[in-house]
């Protein structure tokens, strides 16, 4: 196993996609809901959180196209997003596009975040006596535990959410992911409305200044869920 003790990824402040990541982990059975498309939802994590630090926003063209175009001279210093904010610096970028771009890359880069802060785990398993697999197993930092407590009094005690912590549940909703979290949140009509209005970028009064953060929430969730056809309620 690879020593990240001294991993520059552990005096750097969680990114949204690590959290997210982290949430979807499922340590019960040592795999990521979602999987098939996480590249999307982390994608989308990526760019959610590059508008939240102003780095990026939505434009509307005049065929009516909702593209990601970079701020100029406003690069991101963490380099987990330098690759997405090249793409989009180029020229305006489609969100699908930009996330089936940008996407792909990030599992194993976000997954080497978690592992370096002692969140995750990586444990060699022989399977069936004949071949090595890696197992991921809960590191034992709480943090996963502390993140889910925060989404949860969102979606269910319907707190006041920080930009970060909407931006977070709105990309579980947009995941599909969100009715493997039950009982723990709770797979209800409330939740499931709470959640929609979240994808929306309706993140409510306490982060009413947040519009670039909301808008560009509410545009990569509707990508995601249109990319992977999430399977919703009737």
């Amino acid at each position: 196993m690879t020593d990240t003790t001294h991993s520059p990824a552990r005096s750097k402040p969680p990114t949204l996609a690590e959290d997210l990541l982290l949430l979807l982990f499922q340590p019960e059975s040592g795999t990521i809901a979602g999987e098939t498309t996480l590249y999307y939802v982390l994608g989308a994590a990526v760019l959610a959180e590059m508008a939240l630090g102003e780095h990026v926003e939505a434009t509307t063209e005049r065929n009516g196209t909702v593209t990601v175009v970079a701020r100029e001279r406003n690069r991101p210093s963490n380099e987990l997003f330098h690759s997405a904010w090249e793409y989009v610096s180029e020229r305006p970028r489609a969100v699908q596009a930009t996330l089936a771009a940008i996407g792909p890359t990030l599992r194993r880069p976000v997954l080497e975040r978690l592992i370096a802060r002692g969140d995750v785990r990586e444990e060699k398993r022989k399977a069936l006596g004949l071949f090595t697999i890696t197992a991921l197993i809960d590191g034992g930092t709480k943090r996963r535990a502390d993140l889910m407590k925060d989404v949860r009094a969102v979606l269910v005690e319907d707190a006041a959410p920080t930009p970060r912590v909407a931006a977070l549940a709105a990309l579980l909703w947009g995941s599909g992911a969100l009715p493997q979290f039950h009982p723990e949140i709770p797979w209800n009509s409330a939740v499931i409305a709470r959640a929609e209005e979240l994808g929306r970028g309706n993140f409510g009064a306490a982060a009413a200044g947040e519009a670039v953060t909301r808008t560009m929430t509410a545009i990569v969730i509707n990508s995601v869920i249109v990319a992977t056809t999430a399977p919703r309620p009737q």
